[in-house]
């Protein structure tokens, strides 16, 4: 029986590397943002790392299972329908990724006790799918890389 996501990109030996290299595709992500929703996009990450040091990466470490959970579905069907690219995949269902990723971050952001996040993530909330979705052929490869 084939491995799941989870058992690839959560094993002991294999999740500091997904993290390195998520960290590594989110900043990478916000330095190619421009315009005024990528300039509220930068503001609100500055300020939060401004307010609550570490807060990103804590955080990111508590809903990277989840954030693998959403993916499992999108990676089994991509699996036996036998695509070429994760990431193609992922950005031709691009919305309804993109909202599958952000229910992780929407349930996040509503048991944060930091008005500062709290406040920054909702600035951002409304213009985060298109963002999400940019990402996505980066998402693909990053799976492909430790799950192919």
């Amino acid at each position: 029986m084939a491995a799941t996501l989870g058992e690839i990109l959560l094993a002991p030996d294999t999740q500091p590397a997904v993290m390195t290299d998520c960290y590594a595709l989110i900043e990478q992500q916000l330095s190619e943002l421009s315009g005024v929703s990528g300039a509220a996009v930068k503001l609100a990450y500055k300020a939060v790392n401004a307010f609550a040091p570490g807060y990103y990466h804590e955080r990111f470490e508590e809903i990277l299972p989840q954030i693998v959970d959403k993916l499992e579905p999108y990676w089994a069907d991509f699996s036996t329908s036998g695509g070429a690219e994760f990431g193609d995949y992922l950005a031709k269902r691009g919305p309804e990724v993109a909202e599958s990723l952000l229910s992780v971050t929407d349930a996040m952001a509503g048991k944060s006790e930091r008005p500062t996040v709290l406040k920054a993530y909702r600035t951002v909330r409304g213009n985060a799918g298109r963002h999400v979705e940019a990402a996505l052929p980066r998402v693909g490869d990053l799976v492909v890389k430790y799950a192919a």
